[in-house]
């Protein structure tokens, strides 16, 4: 089934994604698992430890324009004990833990997101010989999220770094032009290949609609450019994995139906016709099942334990049964699932069937 890009327009916008989604546990599988593949550590900060500010300031960008983000000062004594230990996360993060590289490193700010439902910290990393800074993201843990994390490690052309600790999970910065600022400033540059940005908008689409991520409104995403021989080559890439198959309506785990990105629909529309997209979509089924292949047994292990947790509510997994069961002509494969994990592996078995045939070893695991 293709998802034409044709005829959007505002009026054809669904709801909002829900403002506030619960926080999910991880469940002793999914903990197991984390265990199993590396992804839980004993970190030396939690959560909860960055809770205890004295107050914030609100941030604001470099045109003077408040953020959403807001800096968080600390007392003496929790500030001190802060700034120890969240450079040696950013060791764990980026060293394996090897802590012989943090003396030059100090933590120049941390700041608080109140926007959203994780309320993340976002802390900064100097190097203090050169002024060169990094970030990363302390979050509550949540499983829905750390799914999300996990879906498109395995089955995206992007690895994720990120680490769990009990109720507390680390998130790796994501370089690139935030997707809304990407619109706003380089989308009309004479230096943009629109041609090739719209290619690249299809194939992002159709992975968040594989695997069921959604809410990717333009500032859930970054785009990165990479010199080419003669131009540039674009790569959209998800930062913000709150809303892993946990809404009921399907156009939001499609890209295009958000009036946030419709600059980047109406590019498609422009420059691409129906069998280019549909060369497209079939260019990114293709590559998720060559990396399902690849990770086949921990594809169908996290699968598993996403089919059997509570991530969602029984009316929203009911009404993206039945209009996933629309979009794919009414079949009703999707009826026999219970739970939102049931329904993103079948989603997954659906979108990549064809493929899939093509490689019988994959199928027979993937079809247990």
């Amino acid at each position: 089934m293709i998802n034409s890009f044709e005829n959007i327009t505002l009026s054809d916008q669904p709801d909002r994604p829900s403002r506030k989604k619960p926080i999910f546990p991880v469940n002793d599988h999914l903990r197991q698992y984390l265990v199993k593949y590396g992804r839980e550590v004993k970190l030396p900060v939690s959560y909860q430890d960055l809770q205890r500010y004295t107050y914030t300031v609100p941030l604001t960008d470099k045109h003077g324009k408040e953020t959403s983000w807001e800096k968080a000062s600390y007392d003496m004594h929790e500030w001190e004990f802060l700034r120890e230990n969240l450079v040696r996360i950013y060791a764990i993060l980026k060293t394996e833990g090897d802590m012989s590289f943090i003396n030059h490193l100090d933590v120049a700010r941390i700041d608080f997101c109140y926007f959203g439902n994780s309320q993340p910290f976002r802390i900064r990393i100097v190097n203090k010989f050169n002024d060169n800074y990094d970030h990363y993201y302390i979050k509550q843990a949540d499983a829905s999220r750390i799914y999300g994390l996990e879906l498109e490690h395995l089955l995206s052309p992007n690895r994720m770094t990120y680490f769990t600790n009990n109720s507390t999970l680390i998130e790796e910065h994501i370089p690139g032009i935030p997707g809304d600022i990407f619109i706003t400033d380089y989308l009309n540059d004479s230096n943009t290949n629109l041609i090739r940005l719209a290619k690249e908008f299809v194939k992002f689409n159709e992975r968040c609609f594989v695997h069921l991520l959604g809410d990717m409104r333009s500032y859930n995403f970054v785009v990165n450019i990479t010199p080419d021989i003669e131009d540039f080559q674009y790569r959209i890439r998800a930062i913000d994995f709150d809303q892993q198959s946990y809404e009921g309506r399907k156009n939001l785990y499609l890209p295009q139906f958000f009036k946030e990105n419709k600059n980047l629909v109406a590019i498609v529309v422009k420059h691409l016709d129906k069998d280019s997209i549909a060369q497209y979509q079939a260019e990114e089924r293709t590559m998720m099942t060559f990396r399902l292949v690849s990770s086949r047994y921990r594809v169908k292990e996290i699968l598993d334990i996403m089919a059997h947790d509570t991530i969602s509510k029984n009316e929203k997994i009911e009404q993206l049964k039945e209009e996933l069961s629309a979009h794919f002509s009414n079949t009703t494969i999707f009826h026999k699932a219970r739970t939102m994990g049931q329904l993103v592996k079948i989603q997954l078995k659906q979108s990549l069937q064809k493929n899939l045939l093509l490689v019988p070893k994959t199928k027979s695991k993937f079809d247990d």
